[in-house]
């Protein structure tokens, strides 16, 4: 039962969370995330052996058509 009592609870997960803000700041954490959240969207969309990756799905990196006014 020795590694029951390195369980970190809330107030130590806070204070890690509070020194890596102030040592990385906010955005690369933000960054690590969403970096973090795409690596494992990619993973899943590995393993069901999809045939798109995950990088064509994203709306935000198709480019706008230019549409003349009539």
């Amino acid at each position: 039962m020795p590694a029951l009592l390195f369980i970190p609870k809330l107030p130590e997960i806070l204070f890690i969370l509070a020194i890596a803000m102030l040592l990385f700041g906010g955005k690369k954490i933000g960054d690590l995330g969403k970096g973090l959240g795409e690596g494992i969207k990619n993973f899943k969309s590995a393993i069901k052996g999809d045939d798109e990756k995950a990088e064509d799905k994203k709306p935000e990196d198709k480019k706008p058509e230019d549409k003349k006014p009539v």
